[in-house]
């Protein structure tokens, strides 16, 4: 380390003979001093000191030069002279030849010279070889040194005077201070072969230094101290005088052992009589009475030598600058005890270690250690902390004065600008980045510097500089290289980026987003702040592209799932302040910097650091690329600094010198024509200080010197801030004195701030909020004191090195100082200590064990750490984790086990372990010790979200109970940690005591004094209308005027009347339901049943009543009531309140009746007593459940319900009563009827294989997917149905014999009946059983079903007696089922989804890490999310691919036939997706690779549960709720659900038991536990769907009558239902007479809106149906849908209208509009050819039109989600748009019917029809080739297909012509033939068409349709219409298919007689322009 050595001072100028004083002291010290041996004298380093300038930046090549010199010298003198010649000779020989020969001087004269002086200095003859091998390499080494480095010692003079007793100034030569070492790098003494330690080098110096001021120690008579030297020579004379057998050091040693005792003063005297003998009374009494100043002296000097020796043995492993900069901080004492506490433990006793500490060091040492002293203490004096120490800056001075020092340093003069380096001019920016540089011409150094590397590159950041060196436009060219990445064509993506700038506190962020908002304002870029006073709505936060936050409310948002949405979209960020990670805040910074995702860019803005290396690793900086670090010399403004310590003690006279002080110096700089600012550190102490100057000027008569009353805008000014309410700062203001601090209002402190940058005010008296929050700088700044309370530590601590860094940051104007200036005014003892920080330039340490389990607890609530192993990973992110392992011994790691552990992974486990045992006592997680897992509680997750510390939690759960009062809470919340900074000051008493007896209405715990009553008043305190009785509904009912009288303000009565305008107003309705008799369907005791959040949006609040429905427990004996109350998150008093009676409620009996389970021999499969069916089955015995049922399904006709687990093999006991059928009524038929489309599938799949074959029966499937023909179905043994399609066929069952002719009806899933399809499925029933009693044919049921709880009201509605119902319990599984259920939180669903991944992850690897997995998500874009991040956790484990089996030839195989691209991606690491998006073979590929193991998990919507049977050992349900687009929010699977994907868990013939892992939300946690074991019933819904089922009846003519349709309903469940739980349906009891009366009612409720609709006619009790009604039976529609297009269709509709009709269909109600969906159909809404409502963007009547109108322009979907929807969307319409022609045709409207036959051939060819043209259709179709036909007049498909093939190709080449030529084949090329035929049966009047059609192009063999945009298989079709184009009458529509050609008869209306203009026009149902008319009159 190197030093500047002092300037002579004043002492040495005295008039006195100098030289004669000189050689007397000189005689006098070397006749004392004794023959030294070669260990305690000059060693050779300080040989190589003075040889080699700055020997410790000296190069290797250096080094080596100065080793091989010495080498020659030891070889020249023989190695025989004692060490202190050999430095004389060494040195006296380097100097003579260092200076080389003159070019001009003879070589050998030089030599011959040189030979005798060398000859004189060793003292005998030396060979020429030998001299000039010494000048060779003395010159060597000369010329490898820096020109300078003579003026160390420059004259041979020097050496020869040298001693190490020289006299203070002996040595110096008067020119230019020179720089020595005083410390050395172990490695640096290895080079010399020399053992020495840094502690004798410096011993070396403290000889020659001079200590102004007075000793500390009393003085002897010979001017001596009293210390160890005196000690020695006393001792010396004892050991000689007595007989004693110890040496005079070892007798010292021992008398310094027994003076450090903690022995009392007689006992002390009394051993040292026993050492010395009772001669030496005398001398111990000398000893007894200094031993303070003796104890002292073996303190410092054991201090000394434990410091060299710690230094000495860290060098290796530590960086120089950490081992220079040892530094004990405040804030890491504790941590230092607990090293210390380590380091003991390894010795052997408390008592030994203090001796062995004595024993190793010598007396002669522990002297020479005490008596060190260093340059620096010279000049700064040692205080109580002791710090290793660099240099002071050249011309530091020391002044004393008259109770206090100073110490002045110098400003660093400002760094010259370096060979090539410039500014860059903002004119080479981008022209949008010059916008942000408005008025600036050039960038500064730093920021040049910089400039290539921040705006041209990605790079992560780290700039260390000064306070003031502009890091804020360092800031702006990061911003703006993010936003010039997001300019694309001129316009930038706003929506794409979000930068975050986090800012150490709230007024600094103020200051940063007005800044930043008015320079960004030209590019249209958002700032806002966002801190606790400053909250963003979620619709400001997406406006917003910079958000200026604090650390803590960054922190808060990353921490919630919620808003990961929002962390997403950040790209870059900005931390300011960085070296805040040493503040008691900096852990938060450590867990944003570690939570962030590599792909966003941080930029780290900071002060000075000496380890910036360490923070820039930290930063994951590139330390090549993207560190800067800049010294003080880049300061903008030079900073010269005053340190000055005061001595006086007593407490008085210091304060008063304190203030005289500081006058001084603020006097000074105003002299100068300076401002001046001084920070003191409380609010109170701000005006005590400003006063005080006053009146000391005023003492000095120099008031004059402060007043600014000349400023020409004093007396306007003065106006302004005598309006203020702060009385000290009008008062202040009068003498050019201001004062700020936090505590004055904002407009105060605006007013202050503009005052003082205006010149106004000459002083402003400030706190240290003011140097971190307000740019605000002045020529000089004063800290006056710096001592602070710390409220957290209950004391006083020192002001940290940070802050007097950021308040001398702002000392120094740059546009007007060329110098600023800093001043410290401290007491005496501390002026070392800043002194020694501000030139140790402390290393930052990392604060984050503080916060380690706040942090540890956020990660484990966040779901990114799940166990010991992730939180160590995580730990390792960290600065902490940086620190540890360069600076172990801050963090209380012992070198034993840096060494045990160089990695420090035990340490950090260890930490990782206590954290999280000490969560889990808190209750914040769950801590499994034996697995390492973390799981989350409530309570963690609370704590997280709200910020709330561990150690107020600890507080919460001691002192939190079932029953507090008010005061008891606010006592609690005032306890809380987060208020461990609130004190009471002494002028708050008078007021918090006069609060908390006026304003207080519950009892301050604690009292007013104390700190927790301080907080428990502040919450208390209530608005003052609220004395008055003025509560909000009383306010709401007043007049303006009433009000402003009863606040005595007129005026605020409008302004409380506009308010409560804004303040929401609930009511609350209810309904109750009973579900079970222990179930409500809907609740406050003492305990809350049910609880959610409910967000109530704008446009919601101005629509329809938001209906919510919950399910909530009732005890027995019934409670009077339950209460429902909505409670505002944000508004006091906003509640509403409602209460349930329960006094006339009718709950449903409770009875549960089970089946048992009968321990009987399972039967063989012979027991069938025939081989065919035998041979069915592979098994040779059925399982228990199949073994009781047996003989009730094969040997009797009666009907059966079977309630029983799923996977218990209920299918094949269905299978049994379809043999039965074929046994016994061959010629009927069997109809299957599964709720879904994926079980029919599964079901034909099954059967199709083995069942079907083997029997030789005809099967058929019928879904919206197959339709039969006539002849499939009436050949068909088995029917398998979907409820729509059965009821669709059965509507019209007298019509149809096939299905007259079902003999067995099996209905699976039939529990299903509560749910949405539940209506169809009791409509089949109840008209089969209504068709059985009609046609006197026994229909048989089967109904299969879960367990049920009223399995026997379903029994007797289906019909089945006693011995055919069978209700298993949920528990006879034949695997039995292990369930786990967690909560996850979160207001938003995907988020919360997004937070569940990584627990199902976890719940895989602990549950099934090798067995089959299912996961149940909600929709498709849940399948591809979920199994991309399962992709992402298995890489992060290292094992990506550990859910595949199949060899790499086996995977790409498999993968060339998928044709899914997420699928294809996801199968590589074997996790499979399944949902109805999914094309057959996909899906039939993935359940083949899951079912053989192929791969291990398959990610899959709910419908898998019933489709297909593909058991897993694991079933995870991630989610219970899906979105319901017509409520447009997410609502809860039924349970019947739940329960069939968890019937998936567990393999018959492989699992012993299989598990199920529910992850749900939190608040929903309790209802799944309590449910999923108890059965629920089976309710009806039909009554929310009868008009459509009553409509269908009455056109099938089975209700005629209003009797009959209450007839009818009571084949329903729903009548059975309503005779059980009446009041589940809004019916008080069950008697005749109200039964009677609620049906009818319903009915006629229900004719009534059937009537409005247009669908039946009514007359009185009669009821016959119409057209439209006819129509919405024939299709399939709802009644409000044919009734929309009844009011909106009219002759000439445009296809416009049409398709917004048609996308107004209720059928597309349940179209999924998910989250931000709103925002995809805007954009699309712009680029589609009609307009949209953008009002209504989340409708899903407008996502259907808008995906319409994509599908006709071929335009590009946003998301996947997207294309499977359009398919839902297409796959509706063909019936919605054949009901609409069907309308037009029976109204005779021509042109609609054409128009909306167009719509359809539209929405299979995914073309518009009236834009460009119908060549479109050909797939090969391109521009060119459309032009060229063009060309040739050929623009339909019709004149192309007439075309040959040769012409074809000399019209666009032969190639294309081949292609083109092959796809139209695909399309018919019809031909029409007519002719008028009287067919027999006719009258005369009647004519009939004969129509032939033919296909010309016989090569087309086929009927199947060339649609290759729709995504079905289709059969061409074609309409006949009939009509008049001219009128556009229509007479006549048929609608035929064909394969090759048909004969068709059309007959012609009896009113048309004249047939002119009447035509016939052929139009195809698929291709456009394909429209043949054939006139009629010509025939």
């Amino acid at each position: 380390m190197l030093f500047q050595l002092p300037r002579l001072t004043s002492a040495l100028r005295d008039p006195f003979d100098v030289d004669q004083a000189y050689l007397h002291r000189k005689a006098v010290l070397q006749s004392r001093s004794k023959p030294r041996n070669s260990a305690n004298s000059l060693d050779e380093l300080e040989l190589a000191c003075k040889i080699v300038h700055r020997w410790e930046e000296a190069s290797l090549e250096v080094r080596q030069a100065y080793k091989q010199f010495i080498g020659i010298v030891v070889e020249l003198i023989d190695r025989e002279v004692a060490s202190e010649e050999f430095h004389e000779v060494g040195l006296a020989v380097y100097w003579l030849f260092a200076k080389p020969a003159e070019e001009e001087e003879d070589e050998n004269k030089y030599i011959a010279l040189k030979k005798v002086e060398l000859e004189k200095i060793v003292g005998h003859a030396v060979s020429v070889a030998h001299v000039q091998k010494v000048a060779s390499h003395a010159q060597r080494l000369s010329v490898l040194q820096p020109g300078d480095h003579g003026i160390a010692i420059n004259s041979k003079e020097q050496v020869n005077g040298y001693s190490s007793d020289v006299e203070f100034g002996a040595d110096l030569a008067f020119h230019a201070p020179s720089r020595f070492l005083i410390d050395v790098a172990l490695e640096d003494v290895d080079l010399l072969g020399i053992e020495a330690s840094a502690s004798q080098s410096l011993a070396s110096f403290h000889h020659g230094w001079y200590e102004d001021g007075d000793s500390k120690y009393n003085q002897l008579a010979d001017g001596r101290s009293y210390d160890l030297s005196w000690l020695r020579d006393v001792c010396d004379v004892l050991a000689r005088d007595s007989s004693s057998a110890l040496s005079g050091d070892e007798l010292a040693m021992t008398i310094c052992r027994v003076l450090d005792s903690d022995k009392p003063g007689e006992e002390i005297a009394a051993d040292l009589l026993d050492l010395v003998g009772d001669s030496a009374f005398e001398t111990v009494q000398d000893i007894i009475m200094h031993r303070e100043e003796l104890v002292d002296a073996v303190h410092r000097g054991m201090l000394a030598l434990k410091s060299d020796k710690t230094t000495s043995s860290a060098q290796s492993r530590m960086p120089s600058y950490g081992t220079q900069v040892t530094v004990q901080t405040e804030s890491e004492k504790q941590i230092d005890k607990l090293r210390r506490k380590e380091e003991k433990r390894h010795r052997h006793g408390a008592e030994y270690a203090a001796e062995s500490n004595f024993s190793a060091a010598s007396f002669s040492s522990l002297l020479e250690a005490s008596e060190k002293k260093r340059p620096f203490d010279v000049l700064v004096g040692t205080g109580e902390h002791l710090l290793p120490v660099r240099d002071l800056p050249q011309g530091t001075m020391r002044k004393h004065y008259k109770g206090y020092d100073e110490v002045i340093i110098p400003p660093t003069p400002t760094a010259e600008m370096k060979p090539g380096e410039k500014l860059i001019e903002i004119k080479e920016l981008d022209d949008f980045a010059q916008a942000a540089f408005r008025g600036y011409k050039t960038l500064n150094r730093i920021q040049s510097r910089i400039f290539q590397t921040v705006y041209y590159t990605n790079e992560n950041i780290l700039v260390c500089a000064p306070t003031g060196a502009g890091k804020t436009n360092i800031a702006m060219i990061s911003i703006l290289h993010e936003i010039g990445q997001h300019f694309k064509e001129g316009y930038l993506h706003k929506d794409k980026f979000k930068i975050v700038y986090v800012a150490p506190m709230k007024a600094l962020a103020a200051e940063v987003t007005s800044t930043f908002s008015h320079r960004l304002s030209p590019l249209n870029v958002a700032v806002r702040e966002l801190t606790g006073d400053m909250q963003l709505t979620k619709y400001e936060l997406d406006e917003t592209q910079m958000i200026v936050t604090t650390p803590e409310k960054w922190d808060v948002i990353t921490r919630k799932s919620s808003d990961m949405s929002l962390s997403m979209l950040v790209k870059l960020l900005i931390i300011d302040e960085v070296h805040l990670l040493n503040d008691d805040r900096g852990a938060v910074i450590e867990a944003l910097v570690e939570s962030t995702q590599s792909m966003i860019r941080i930029v780290g803005l900071s002060a000075t650091l000496p380890n910036y290396l360490e923070v820039a690793e930290f930063l994951k900086v590139n330390p090549q690329k993207g560190l800067f670090f800049f010294d003080s010399s880049y300061r903008p403004v030079p900073l010269a600094q005053q340190y000055i310590g005061i001595s006086e003690h007593n407490f008085l006279a210091r304060m008063e010198l304190l203030n005289e002080i500081c006058y001084k110096k603020v006097a000074d700089a105003i002299k100068q024509g300076h401002q001046a600012m001084i920070f003191v550190h409380s609010r109170k102490d701000t005006a005590k200080t400003a006063e005080k100057l006053v009146e000391v000027a005023r003492i000095n008569d120099e008031l004059d010197l402060f007043k600014n009353d000349a400023h020409p805008q004093f007396s306007l000014i003065k106006k302004e801030v005598h309006k203020s309410r702060n009385k000290d700062l009008v008062k202040l203001f009068e003498f050019g004195v201001g004062i700020h601090h936090a505590g004055m209002l904002r407009a105060d402190r605006g007013l202050t701030e503009r005052l003082f940058s205006d010149g106004l005010l000459k002083v402003l008296v400030c706190t240290a909020t003011l140097a971190w929050g307000v740019n605000l700088p002045a020529h000089t700044v004063v800290i006056k004191g710096t001592q602070l309370y710390d409220p957290k530590a209950g004391g006083w601590k020192d002001l940290g090195m940070l802050d007097v860094m950021q308040i001398f940051g702002r000392a120094g104007r740059p546009q007007f100082d060329k110098s600023g200036e800093g001043i410290i005014i401290t007491s005496h003892d501390k002026l070392s200590y800043y002194l020694r920080l501000l030139t140790s330039q402390l290393p930052i340490e990392s604060q984050f064990i503080s916060s380690l389990k706040d942090n540890l607890n956020a990660e484990v609530v966040l779901g990114t750490v799940t166990n010991v192993k992730e939180a160590c990973a995580w730990l390792r992110y960290t600065y902490l984790a940086v620190r540890m392992r360069l600076n172990p011994l801050a963090y209380g790691i012992g070198w034993d086990e840096v060494v045990a552990d160089p990695s420090l992974t035990l340490k950090q486990r260890a930490l990782v372990t206590e954290a999280a045992r000490a969560l889990d006592k808190a209750k914040m997680m769950r801590f499994d010790e034996k697995s390492g897992n973390f799981y989350c509680t409530e309570l963690g997750r609370i704590s997280s979200h709200f910020y709330i510390q561990y150690s107020s939690v600890e507080t919460y759960n001691e002192m939190l109970r079932r029953h507090m009062n008010e005061a008891e809470i606010i006592n609690m919340v005032a306890r809380s940690s987060e208020f461990e900074n609130i004190v009471v000051r002494e002028e708050e008493q008078n007021e918090l005591e006069e609060l908390a007896r006026t304003c207080c209405p519950l009892e301050v715990k604690g009292g007013p004094s104390n700190k927790h009553g301080k907080i428990s008043i502040l919450i208390q305190i209530l608005w003052k209308l609220e004395e008055k009785n003025a509560d909000l509904d009383r306010l709401v009912d007043m007049e303006e005027k009433d009000i402003g009288a009863l606040i005595r303000y007129g005026p605020g009565g409008r302004l409380v009347k506009q308010y409560l305008g804004y303040f929401p107003s609930l009511q609350l309705s209810a309904t109750v339901s009973p579900i079970t008799r222990t179930v409500l369907k809907d609740s406050e005791n003492d305990h809350i049943y049910h609880s959610e959040l409910f967000t109530l949006t704008k446009k919601m609040a101005r629509g329809e009543p938001q209906k919510l429905s919950f399910t909530v427990p009732i005890f027995e004996p019934h409670p009077p009531q339950y209460y429902i109350r909505a409670v505002s998150d944000s508004w006091l008093h906003a509640e509403a309140f409602y209460v349930i009676s329960f006094h006339n409620l009718a709950l449903p009996e409770a009875r549960t009746m089970h089946t048992e389970l009968l321990d009987l021999k399972p039967l063989p499969v012979t027991s069938l007593r025939n081989p065919t069916y035998e041979s069915l089955y592979k098994f040779s015995h059925f399982n228990p459940i199949q073994t009781q049922a047996f003989h009730i399904l094969y040997h009797t006709d009666n009907n059966v319900l079977l309630g029983a687990p799923t996977g218990s093999g209920k299918t094949i006991s269905a299978e049994l009563a379809m043999l039965r059928l074929f046994d016994t009524q061959p010629d009927m038929k069997v109809v299957y009827i599964a709720p879904l489309k994926a079980i029919v599938r599964e079901r034909m799949s099954d059967w199709k294989k083995n069942l079907v074959p083997r029997l030789g029966k005809q099967m058929v499937e019928m879904t919206g997917d197959y339709t039969p023909d006539l002849m499939a179905l009436l050949s068909a043994d088995i029917i398998i149905s979907t409820p729509e399609k059965w009821d669709g066929i059965s509507r019209n069952w007298h019509s149809r014999s096939y299905v007259k002719k079902v003999g067995l009806t099996i209905l699976d899933e039939i529990h299903l009946l509560g749910a949405d399809r539940g209506p169809i499925l009791e409509v089949i029933v109840s008209r089969m059983r209504y068709i059985s009693s009609q046609t006197d044919r026994a229909v048989r049921f089967v109904g299969l079903s879960t367990a049920l709880a009223n399995a026997g009201d379903l029994a007797d509605w289906l019909g089945v007696g006693e011995t055919g119902l069978f209700n298993f319990k949920p528990s006879v599984r034949p695997v039995p089922l292990e369930v786990h259920i967690q909560g996850y939180p979160g207001k938003f669903y995907c988020p919360r989804m997004n937070s569940m991944n990584k627990p199902a992850y976890a719940a895989i690897c602990t549950h099934s890490p090798t067995k089959p997995v299912l996961i149940f998500v909600s929709s498709r874009r849940q399948t591809r999310l979920t199994a991309l991040d399962l992709i992402q956790f298995a890489a992060s484990d290292e094992h990506p691919r550990q859910f595949l089996s199949l060899a790499e030839v086996e995977l790409q195989m498999v993968l060339s036939q998928i044709t899914d691209q997420n699928l294809r991606h996801t199968l590589q690491f074997g996790i499979g997706l399944h949902h109805a998006g999914l094309n057959d073979r996909d899906r039939s590929l993935v359940e083949e690779l899951f079912a053989n193991s192929k791969i291990q998990v398959l990610v899959c919507t709910s419908t898998l549960a019933w489709g297909v049977n593909l058991p897993a050992h694991l079933v995870i349900i991630k989610g219970t709720e899906y979105y319901d687009g017509k409520s447009k929010r997410y609502v809860d699977f039924p349970i019947t659900d739940i329960l069939q994907m968890m019937g998936r868990a567990g393999r018959p013939q492989y699992d012993q038991h299989g598990k199920a892992v529910i992850l749900v939300h939190e608040p929903k946690k309790s209802f799944y536990k309590k449910f999923l074991y108890e059965p629920f019933p089976v309710e009806s819904s039909l009554k929310e769907q009868l008009h459509d089922h009553i409509n269908a009846e009455i056109v099938s003519g089975t209700i005629c009558h209003k009797e009959d349709a209450v007839h009818y309903l009571t084949w329903t469940y729903l009548f059975r239902r309503l005779m059980v739980n009446p009041a589940y349906y809004g019916l008080e009891d069950t008697e005749p007479e109200t039964l009677s009366s609620y049906l009818s009612r319903l009915i006629q409720n229900t004719f009534e809106d059937l009537e409005d609709s247009g669908c039946i006619k009514m007359d009185e009790d009669r009821v016959e149906s119409m057209m439209l009604g006819s129509i919405a039976s024939q299709y399939y529609l709802s009644y409000k849908t044919v009734s929309m297009f009844g009011s909106n269709i009219s002759p000439d509709t445009s296809i416009e209208v049409f398709l917004l009709i048609l996308s107004g269909a209720s059928e597309y109600d349940e179209l999924p509009v998910r989250h931000n969906e709103d925002l995809k159909n805007a954009a699309l809404a712009e680029k589609v050819r009609y307009n949209v409502d953008k009002n209504r963007l989340d409708d899903p009547h407008v996502k259907a039109n808008l995906l319409f109108q994509a599908h006709f322009s071929q335009l590009e979907l946003p998301i996947s989600d997207y294309v499977t929807d359009l398919k839902s969307v297409l796959d509706q319409s063909i019936r919605i748009i054949q009901a609409m022609i069907d309308i037009c045709a029976n109204s005779g409207w021509l042109a609609s019917s054409i128009t909306c036959m167009q719509l359809l051939q539209m929405i299979m060819q995914g073309l518009w029809c009236d834009k460009g043209s119908s060549l479109w259709m050909l797939p090969s179709m391109n521009v060119e080739i459309e032009d060229a036909l063009r060309r040739r007049g050929l623009t339909t498909l019709q004149q192309l297909l007439r075309v040959p093939k040769d012409t074809l190709q000399s019209i666009i080449g032969n190639s294309t012509a081949q292609r083109l030529f092959q796809d139209l084949q695909h399309f018919p090329h019809v031909q029409i033939k007519l002719k008028f035929q009287r067919r027999e049966g006719d009258d005369e009047n009647s004519r009939s068409l004969s129509i032939k059609l033919e296909k010309t192009n016989y090569r087309r063999s086929t009927s199947r349709a060339f649609v290759p945009r729709y995504p079905k298989v289709k059969d061409e079709a074609w309409w006949l219409v009939l009509g008049n184009t001219s009128t556009s009458e229509l007479y006549a529509l048929k609608r035929i298919s064909f394969t090759n050609h048909v004969v068709t008869h059309m007959k012609l209306p009896e009113t048309l007689t004249n047939l002119q203009g009447v035509k016939l026009i052929l139009v195809s149902d698929c291709y456009l322009g394909f429209e043949q008319e054939v006139s009629v009159e010509n025939i």
